[in-house]
């Protein structure tokens, strides 16, 4: 009889992190989602914008070779966070496997997860940052401008 209710006990706490653990993914996916504007919209430019609207921006070749350079360092980056991350992932996925999950593991291995993605998100602004300060304040008025007309309906 005791043994039915200690095993009932760990069945119940690995049920309670496992939630815990699928609401925290659920959230790192679907919130983004769920938010109705980007905060960044017309005042931070993604560099595919940019460079589809070269002409009409008149960028100057040291823009266009800066951007490019901010790009491809950035996507060397991103490329190498992105392995970390689905590695990390999957331990995550791998602790609360077990009948009996350690708690305190599990958690720190999703706090490994969150670091990642905290990385990931803020070399991502950084990017968009450094273009912009690449931009004119008329390049920059333009493609927000632009991103306006986009978001019309």
């Amino acid at each position: 009889l005791k043994g039915d209710h200690t095993l009932r006990e760990s069945v119940c706490r690995s049920l309670r992190l496992l939630t815990l653990v699928a609401f925290a993914v659920l959230a790192m996916v679907a919130l983004p989602a769920l938010a109705e504007e980007d905060p960044f919209a017309g005042a931070l430019f993604p560099p595919d914008l940019v460079f589809s609207r070269m002409s009409d921006l008149d960028l100057d070749a040291a823009q266009v070779t800066a951007i490019k350079e901010e790009v491809r360092m950035a996507q060397s980056y991103f490329l190498d966070r992105q392995l970390d991350l689905q590695a990390e992932m999957g331990k995550l996925r791998k602790s609360v496997e077990p009948a009996r999950v350690d708690e305190s593991a599990t958690l720190a291995q999703l706090d490994r997860v969150l670091a990642l993605e905290r990385e990931i998100k803020r070399a991502q602004v950084g990017l968009l940052v450094r273009i912009k300060n690449l931009l004119r304040p008329e390049q920059q008025e333009r493609l927000a401008a632009m991103a306006r007309g986009s978001q019309r309906p």
